[in-house]
């Protein structure tokens, strides 16, 4: 990794870890999956993973865009963007570096979850297979969803703006295959095909679909250009 990178990769975290806005969200976050997990864990009783799989979509896309509104967003209102804009780093690398530290944010969060798992295994035996497949999966769909996040950061110009951005899109690409009833025949594949939550299912069964890592891959990256765009026009 460039020297660089690292050093903003370091100052990054060090904006999550030392302020209170990754531990207020991480608590909601977990406090939610929680809830949601031994709720509908108790009422289903099956020794499975699939019902909290089936709800983390959801969770993910209103985390990630609340953890990335601060990224850009408040660089400009703290006057820290255009001292970090004239540094001479490039601004695909400032992209990398806040992109890398929201998606390690992200996945540290997603860490007490395994909880869950450890509390079914030892109530008997689990399938190891889903409950992998289901972490890459939702590794993947935090770093798609906080590349939307970084993007609605890098044109907003407040963080409310950023976070109401963020989250519209990720719970469109989120709750969008739940409408394919209502539309025409010959769209429901390219929709469906875009749905988050149709990729994501794959991965919870234990499947890992070449074509979906492509479309994780490719959301996050297109996200990832769009942001780069709009920055360097202010540079």
């Amino acid at each position: 990794m460039d020297n660089r990178v690292r050093a903003l990769l370091r100052r990054e975290l060090a904006g999550y870890f030392q302020s209170p806005v990754a531990y207020v969200v991480g608590v909601v976050f977990l406090g939610a999956s929680a809830a949601l997990f031994f709720s509908t864990f108790f009422l289903v009783q099956r020794l499975e993973m699939r019902q909290f799989f089936s709800l983390l979509p959801l969770l993910l896309a209103l985390l990630m865009p609340a953890l990335a509104m601060r990224l850009i967003a408040e660089e400009r209102r703290r006057g820290t963007w255009e001292v970090l804009a004239t540094l001479p780093v490039g601004t695909a690398r400032i992209v990398a570096a806040k992109f890398g530290a929201l998606w390690l944010t992200g996945a540290a969060l997603l860490v007490p979850t395994l909880f869950f798992a450890l509390s079914l295994r030892l109530l008997g035996p689990l399938d190891p297979g889903p409950v992998a497949g289901g972490y890459l999966g939702a590794l993947l769909l935090a770093g798609a969803y906080g590349a939307v996040g970084l993007w609605a950061s890098a044109v907003a110009r407040t963080e409310t703006v950023a976070l109401v951005t963020g989250t519209v899109v990720t719970l469109v690409l989120s709750l969008v295959e739940f409408f394919l009833v209502l539309l025409p025949g010959g769209l429901v594949p390219v929709v469906q095909y875009l749905a988050t939550t149709h990729h994501f299912s794959g991965f919870t069964r234990g499947v890992i679909d070449s074509r979906s890592l492509v479309y994780f891959f490719s959301l996050t990256l297109f996200f990832l250009v769009l942001a780069h765009h709009r920055l360097v026009q202010e540079r």
